[in-house]
């Protein structure tokens, strides 16, 4: 997997910490007003990351984590997924959208995974396998490792 374009950011200072992967889902309402909102929210809304560096000592306070925030190097993380076998090219650029709506089907979640952003541009990483024995679509589908674009 290569290494894709890091940005700084602000997370609690008790959860930083390397390989740490998160969703990004916003500001809270306690957000408002803090000095050093931009920086925490300067992330794409929905998108998963991954923490590759911690930068530095300095410790913000912050109203949403009681032991302040820290500066952290994050890069997209790639993602596990299933799509249609047609597309699991290794290396090629593919739009995500997801057809399955089976959500009782036990692969649902590797369907629509956390972190991926329905209708956005993925490139194949590696291609994992086939579908989990039990999905619905499963003869159609491979299970594959998406990078961000």
């Amino acid at each position: 997997m290569s290494e894709g374009k890091v940005k700084i950011t602000l997370i609690g200072r008790d959860i930083a910490r390397t390989d740490l992967e998160f969703v990004y889902e916003g500001p809270l309402p306690e957000c408002d007003g803090c000095k050093v909102h931009r920086v925490c929210t300067n992330l794409q809304l929905h998108k998963r990351y991954r923490i590759v560096g911690i930068r530095g000592n300095t410790v913000h306070e912050c109203q949403v984590h009681h032991d302040g925030v820290c500066a952290v190097e994050v890069i997209e993380a790639p993602i596990i997924t299933l799509i249609k076998s047609e597309r699991a090219i290794v290396n090629s650029k593919i739009l995500f959208e997801s057809s399955c709506s089976a959500t009782e089907c036990k692969s649902y979640e590797l369907c629509h995974p956390e972190g991926i952003v329905e209708g956005a541009y993925y490139i194949v990483g590696e291609i994992l396998g086939n579908a989990p024995e039990g999905c619905e679509r499963g003869r159609t589908l491979k299970l594959v490792e998406l990078r961000p674009v």
